[in-house]
């Protein structure tokens, strides 16, 4: 696969070779995953900004992924939920420590045996005790396992069967990853707001920062995902989008990781920024911790902030360091490797463009 576009896209005048040194050091990522016809990605490092793409948007049919060419970015999106939440925790609509119950229809939220709450905290640091997945999700998923899962799980089905849920653990007291807790807190979100997740999302964080090709939309032209050689379909996730329904491409992922960098530029959504990088936990052993979603990894006194996603046919990875000023965003229209592969090259190259600060 080879590079078809590349765009420092800085504003004044940048240091001789340094937008050419940028994209040596990420272009490896271009060939780092072999099952997907087109990457996209944005970096921003030493004060120079970079968009760099190969490949097409499907194996025929296709044309050359640019930098507007959107992707699935899965599990990035909850990245944008935990936005959603400092935003409304900053208008003084939530609280972190709301009960998540209070946002809910009557009966409908899980409740752990001791009978301490969930709060929309608990639901953001993935320490509720809910279950990776909803009650009885498989049963509508396993037909459409290949293709499009979530598909057939509506709203509200989810909130017939929440109040059901088993909370595994005390809320607070152990990490957990849950597709269903997160996708809990957009919908709570949405509902505290009197609106729904994806148009909060296009009015509280896409159209202020200029996201104009980030959507839950699956039927906006997308490049082709492929799940072991195989089209997919573009994914659908009615009842959790907070959790993964969105799109995105690599010139609005450059943008988001310039708002995350410097949240003072921001206008009004600088304080929700500037919340969701703080350190709120940290985990056994490890000295990993995590912020509002975000997982975070201190190293040589610099916070590494990342998070990875992936669809049936793409995968995602987003990391950025406040203290150098370096992020870098990764995207690949095939299903995410067994072995990880380009998120694991996608933070590799990360951590070194970090440590080279």
């Amino acid at each position: 696969m080879s590079a078809l576009a590349a765009d420092t896209g800085r504003a004044g005048p940048a240091r001789p070779g340094s937008a050419d040194g940028l994209a040596d050091r990420v272009r490896p990522l271009l060939g780092a995953a072999p099952q997907a016809t087109g990457v996209a990605l944005a970096a921003v490092h030493g004060g120079e900004r970079l968009l760099l793409c190969g490949g097409r948007t499907a194996r025929s049919g296709g044309g050359p992924v640019d930098a507007d060419t959107r992707f699935e970015i899965g599990s990035v999106t909850k990245t944008y939920t935990a936005l959603l939440l400092a935003d409304a925790v900053a208008r003084g609509e939530v609280g972190h420590h709301d009960p998540v119950a209070a946002h809910l229809p009557p009966g409908a939220a899980p409740v752990h045996r001791s009978g301490a709450p969930i709060t929309l905290l608990h639901l953001a640091t993935h320490t509720a005790g809910l279950p990776r997945l909803p009650s009885g999700f498989l049963a509508t998923a396993l037909p459409a396992w290949s293709t499009d899962p979530y598909a057939g799980y509506s709203t509200e089905r989810l909130l017939r069967t929440l109040g059901s849920t088993r909370v595994h653990s005390r809320p607070g007291s152990r990490v957990h990853y849950s597709n269903l807790g997160v996708g809990l807190l957009g919908l709570a979100l949405a509902r505290a707001a009197g609106t729904d997740y994806p148009r909060l999302l296009d009015a509280r964080v896409c159209g202020p920062l200029g996201l104009t090709r980030t959507t839950c939309d699956p039927d906006r032209a997308q490049a082709v995902g492929y799940w072991h050689g195989r089209p997919r379909p573009p994914w659908r996730i009615p009842a959790l989008p907070g959790a993964g329904a969105l799109r995105s491409s690599a010139r609005d992922l450059l943008r988001y990781l310039d708002a995350l960098l410097a949240p003072g530029g921001a206008g009004p959504l600088a304080p929700a920024l500037a919340d969701v990088r703080r350190p709120r936990l940290l985990l056994p052993r490890t000295g990993d911790g995590l912020c509002l979603v975000w997982n975070h990894r201190p190293r040589h006194g610099r916070d590494l902030l990342f998070h990875s996603g992936g669809t049936r046919g793409f995968t995602a990875f987003v990391g950025f360091c406040p203290q150098t000023g370096t992020g870098l965003a990764a995207l690949a229209n095939t299903t995410p490797a067994l072995d990880g592969g380009f998120i694991q090259a996608a933070y590799s190259r990360f951590r070194a463009l970090t440590d080279s600060a």
